[in-house]
C-alpha cells in the first residue's frame, strides 16, 4: 500500500469513530445475513474533510477499496470480520446530481460519482453473478481460481497441475457469486418541457441493493459512469454506450416531487394565497385561450391541488387524488384544457385514447435483450409513470373497451396489479385521472338522456368524482362574445409572432403588451407549479365542524328523496368521499389548514351542478345515481321489468298460440304506463340484449 493510500485510510478510520461508531456497531451485530453495506452521507464526509470527499468523487473505484479496506481494519468490540462489507456513498450534491441528457464526456463525468434521478423503467430479476471461478481439470483435477470481471468469461489457458488445455469444468460449490440486477433508469415526466423525448441510463447493481425497486418507482441513483464499446454484429464501432455501476439507490417516495423553491418564491406564494380573488385568478390561469368554462377550469384547479391521502391505523388508505371527466360536443377545447392542464401539472403524462393500448396505460411484460439472455421484464406505463401527478386521458370514448376495463383497478385502488408472463407485481399508480371523451353519436342530441349518450362503461363512468358534459348550443350573445376571444387570441399571437421575425415591425412593444395581456393567465404557469407544489408538500388541511355539517346536510337531503319506496337512489357514498376531497383541495388552493365553510359551498354548488347535468331521470327529473352508476335510470328498469310481465301475461292467455301478439302488446302498452311507440322501443332493446326471443314473426316470448 502506497504512502497516499495509507494515509487516506489512517483518514476514513478517523472519520468512521467521530460519524459512524454506532452504525458500525450495528452493521457487525446484523453482518452478513441482515445487512451488509454501511451507508455514509456524502455531507457528513464533506463535513470531515472537504479535499478527502472530493477525491472520493473524482476516483470513486479507489478511493471506495480504501473506505472498506478502512471498515474491515476497524477495531470492533466483537471477533467479528467485515470482509465483504460494502461502503454506500449517498446524498451527494446538488451539482453532481446530473440529468440524464446532459452527462457529457467533456465534463469529466465518465470515471467520476454521480447521481441521477428518473424513474425505474425496466428492471430484470435478481440473478447471480460469477466473480470467481473455480475450473476443475477433467484430466488431473486440480483446481484454478480465475478472478472475472465484466468484460466477459475468462477461462484458464492450462492446468497448473497437468499443464495441458483442459478440458475445465466450472466447479459451483468452489466458486463465487455476488447477486446483480439491471435497471433503464428515464428521465422523470416533470423535468421535460415542450413534450422532448425522456432519455434512459442502465444501471448495474450488485449484492444487498438488488431488488429493492419496482418499474414505476421514482429514484435517485448514485454510481460510478463508465462506458462501453457498442458493437454490430461481430463488428466493434467507435460509438461507446454510457451505463452506471450503482453505489446507493434511494427510493424518493414521500417526496412531492424535487422542485426548486426558493425564499422568494414562498413570499410570492404566501402573497398570492392571501388575495381575495385567488380563486378568481386560479381559473384565469388555466387555458386563458380558452373562452368560458369557469366552472370546469375551478375543477380542474381542485385536480391539480387534490385532496389529502389519509391513512388509518388499521393500514388502510383513503384516496385523496380527484378523477374528472370532460363529455362534450367537438370543437368545444376539452384537448386544450387538457395539454394545459399536462404542462401546468408538475408531474404529468398525456395519452390519447385510441393509441393507447391496456398494456401501455397500465403495464406491459416485454421479452427483449435488456440484461443478459433474452428474459421478460416489466415495462411501467402510463398510470404508472404519472403516480404522484395527473394523466391525462383523450379520446376515451375512442379505446377499445377492454383497453379502458385496465383503468379501473388504477383509479380506485391506485394501484396496477400485474399477472403476466410468469410476473405477478403491483405497481403504484396513485395519480389524479383527467379524461376528455365525445357523446355516443358525436354530439349530444337534446332530446336523449344525457345518460343514455356517454358510451363509456358505467364501472368507470361511477369512479369519477366529477363529469362535466360541454354542451355546443347556438347563442347569439355567447357566440359574439366567443369570437371576439378567439379573433384577439389569434391576433395577439400574430402581433408577438410578427415582432419576432420581422427585424422592423411596426407595432410596438407596448402595443403586442396591451394586445397579449388579454390572453395571458394571471398567473404565470411557473408560478402556478410552484404554488402547487408547494401546497401539497405543506397543506393538510382538516374539516372545520361547520363544513362537516354543510357536506353532511347536503348529502343526507340528496338522499332523503330517494327514501321513498318508487324514488330512485340520488347519490351514492362515493359522491360524498368525492365533496370531502373536493373541499380539502380547496382550502389548499390558499394555504389553509382548514377546511371551512365557503369551502364545503364552493364544492356543493360545483356537485350539484354536475349532477344538474348528468344525474338526473329525464324522464321523472328526479336525480337518480343509477343513471351514472349502472347506467339504466331507474323509470328505466321499472319500463323493463313492467313490460316483462306484460308479455309473460299476454303469453298465458294465448297459450295456444307460440307467444304473446306483438300487436297486442302495443295496444294494451297503456296499462304499464307506456305509448305503443316507446313499448315497441323497449321490445326492440329487449330483443338485442337477448331477455325475449320470437319464437315465429310477430310472436315473443320471455328467455
Amino acid at each position: 500500500m502506497s504512502q497516499m493510500e495509507r494515509q487516506e485510510l489512517d483518514q476514513f478510520l478517523s472519520f468512521y469513530r467521530t460519524y459512524y461508531g454506532d452504525e458500525i456497531a450495528s452493521l457487525a451485530q446484523r453482518y452478513p445475513k441482515e445487512q451488509r453495506s454501511l451507508h455514509v452521507e456524502f455531507d457528513d464526509l464533506y463535513t470531515f474533510d472537504p479535499d478527502l470527499a472530493e477525491r472520493y468523487l473524482q476516483h470513486p473505484e479507489d478511493m471506495s477499496r480504501v473506505a472498506e479496506e478502512a471498515l474491515r481494519t476497524y477495531d470492533l468490540p466483537v471477533d467479528i470480520s467485515l470482509g465483504q462489507a460494502h461502503v454506500r456513498m449517498r446524498g451527494l450534491p446538488r451539482e453532481r446530481t446530473i440529468d440524464i441528457r446532459n452527462i457529457r464526456v467533456q465534463d469529466d463525468h465518465i470515471g467520476s460519482m454521480v447521481a441521477v434521478q428518473g424513474i425505474v423503467r425496466k428492471a430484470t430479476d435478481v440473478r447471480p453473478k460469477v466473480t470467481e471461478a473455480a475450473f476443475e481439470c477433467q484430466r488431473c483435477g486440480t483446481m484454478t481460481y480465475i478472478p472475472q470481471a465484466d468484460s466477459g468469461f475468462q477461462e484458464p489457458h492450462e492446468c497448473q497441475g497437468c499443464e495441458r488445455q483442459g478440458p475445465f469444468r466450472v466447479n459451483h460449490d468452489q466458486s463465487e457469486f455476488i447477486d446483480s440486477q439491471k435497471l433503464r433508469i428515464q428521465e422523470s415526466p416533470e423535468g421535460l418541457r415542450g413534450g422532448e423525448t425522456p432519455q434512459s441510463i442502465d444501471v448495474n447493481l450488485e449484492d444487498d441493493i438488488c431488488g429493492k425497486v419496482t418499474p414505476g418507482d421514482h429514484v435517485v441513483t448514485v454510481g460510478v459512469l463508465h462506458i462501453e464499446q457498442v458493437t454490430s454484429g461481430q463488428e466493434k464501432t467507435n460509438i461507446f454506450d454510457l451505463y452506471m455501476d450503482g453505489v446507493s439507490i434511494v427510493i424518493e417516495d414521500e417526496e412531492f416531487e424535487d422542485m426548486d423553491i426558493t425564499e422568494e418564491d414562498k413570499k410570492e406564494i404566501y402573497e398570492l394565497s392571501n388575495r381575495e380573488t385567488i380563486y378568481e385568478d386560479m381559473v384565469g390561469s388555466i387555458a386563458p385561450s380558452i373562452y368560458g368554462y369557469e366552472e370546469e377550469k375551478l375543477a380542474m384547479i381542485l385536480q391539480l391541488f387534490s385532496g389529502v391521502t389519509k391513512h388509518l391505523p388499521d393500514g388502510s388508505r383513503i384516496r385523496g387524488d380527484l378523477h374528472m371527466l370532460l363529455i362534450g360536443d367537438p370543437g368545444t377545447g376539452k384537448s386544450q384544457m387538457l395539454s394545459y392542464i399536462r404542462h401546468i401539472a408538475p408531474r404529468s403524462v398525456y395519452t390519447s385514447g385510441k393509441g393507447s393500448s391496456s398494456a401501455g396505460l397500465t403495464a406491459a411484460a416485454v421479452r427483449d435483450d435488456f440484461g443478459d439472455g433474452q428474459q421478460w421484464t416489466l415495462e411501467a406505463g402510463a398510470l404508472v409513470l404519472a403516480d404522484k401527478g395527473i394523466a391525462a386521458v383523450d379520446e376515451l370514448d375512442k379505446m377499445r373497451p377492454e383497453d379502458r376495463s385496465a383503468m379501473h383497478e388504477g383509479l380506485e385502488q391506485q394501484q396496477i396489479s400485474v399477472s403476466k408472463a410468469g410476473i405477478n407485481a403491483t405497481l403504484k399508480s396513485r395519480c389524479s385521472l383527467l379524461g376528455a371523451a365525445n357523446p355516443k353519436y358525436g354530439r349530444f342530441d337534446q332530446y336523449e338522456p344525457i345518460g343514455e349518450q356517454i358510451d363509456l362503461e358505467p364501472a368507470l363512468i361511477s369512479r369519477f368524482d366529477l363529469i362535466f358534459t360541454v354542451t355546443d348550443q347556438p347563442d347569439p350573445d355567447h357566440d359574439a362574445k366567443l369570437a371576439e376571444h378567439i379573433i384577439t387570441t389569434n391576433y395577439a399571437g400574430e402581433l408577438n409572432t410578427q415582432r419576432e421575425k420581422v427585424t422592423n415591425s411596426e407595432y410596438t412593444s407596448e402595443e403586442i403588451e396591451n394586445v397579449t395581456e388579454e390572453v395571458a393567465p394571471v398567473i404565470e404557469a411557473e408560478v402556478l407549479r410552484k404554488y402547487i407544489a408547494f401546497s401539497k408538500r405543506n397543506c393538510y388541511p382538516t374539516m372545520t365542524d361547520e363544513a362537516k355539517e354543510a357536506i353532511r346536510d347536503f348529502y343526507v337531503d340528496l338522499r332523503s328523496k330517494g327514501a321513498d319506496e318508487d324514488a330512485p337512489v340520488p347519490v351514492t357514498a362515493r359522491k360524498l368521499e368525492a365533496l370531502v376531497r373536493l373541499s380539502e383541495a380547496s382550502a389548499r388552493v390558499r394555504l389553509s389548514d382548514t377546511v371551512d365553510l365557503e369551502d364545503a359551498e364552493r364544492v356543493i354548488d360545483i356537485v350539484r351542478s354536475c349532477l344538474q347535468d348528468i344525474g338526473v331521470d329525464p324522464e321523472t327529473g328526479q336525480f337518480d345515481a343509477d343513471v351514472v352508476e349502472t347506467g339504466t335510470s331507474k323509470s328505466q328498469r321499472d319500463r323493463i321489468k313492467n313490460i316483462k310481465e306484460l308479455i309473460t301475461t299476454i303469453a298465458d292467455e294465448y297459450d295456444d298460440e307460440p307467444g304473446a301478439p306483438v300487436e297486442k302488446i302495443l295496444e294494451r302498452a297503456d296499462e304499464v304506463g307506456m305509448d305503443p311507440d316507446k313499448a315497441e322501443q323497449e321490445i326492440e332493446s329487449l330483443r338485442r340484449k337477448g331477455e325475449v326471443y320470437e319464437p315465429q314473426n310477430g310472436y315473443i316470448r320471455t328467455t
